[in-house]
């Protein structure tokens, strides 16, 4: 899984709350109801993570979400126009979410759940394109893999042993 890259205690964090689902289980007495809810964590300056968390009643959810949020913290890397340096496409199970940056004006073009993910990253141009899957659980992970994969210049850079206008041509 993702490795915690960021320490949570030190941000200022909002929270967005993408689902809320009521799952049942029937038992011999009857049905028991539990709720699943999936939240999305930012500080709108490169910081993003998601969590789901279960309970019985929706705020405990709702907390355990954020909470596990906080813990997959991951750092996006961002250009000049407040869009991500190269065009990406994320992956997760069958959901696929294509990336592509922008020039500033173009504003976040996206569904539901990339766009609150994009959103609370800080990312202010973005067009993107939701593949496959639409299960806002893999939408939401493949969005946030897709982000945590992208290189800035300087690092693509020093991964090569070439300097940032080579590889800018």
């Amino acid at each position: 899984m993702r490795k915690n890259l960021i320490d949570a205690s030190n941000l200022d964090l909002e929270e967005t709350v993408v689902t809320i689902r009521r799952v049942t289980k029937v038992v011999k007495g009857g049905r028991n109801f539990r709720f699943a809810a999936l939240v999305v964590v930012g500080d709108k300056e490169g910081h993003v993570g998601a969590g789901v968390g279960k309970a019985t009643e929706i705020p405990e959810a709702i907390r355990k979400g954020i909470q596990d949020a906080k813990k997959n913290l991951i750092e996006v890397p961002l250009d000049e126009n407040a869009s991500i340096p190269h065009d990406w496409l994320g992956t997760f199970g069958s959901a696929s979410v294509l990336l592509k940056r922008a020039p500033e004006g173009t504003g976040v073009i996206a569904g539901g759940p990339a766009r609150a993910v994009l959103e609370l990253a800080g990312v202010r141009n973005i067009r993107t394109k939701s593949l496959g899957s639409n299960n806002k659980n893999n939408v939401v992970t493949a969005t946030i893999k897709g982000l945590s994969e992208l290189k800035t210049p300087e690092k693509v850079s020093q991964l090569r042993g070439k300097t940032v206008s080579e590889i800018l041509g």
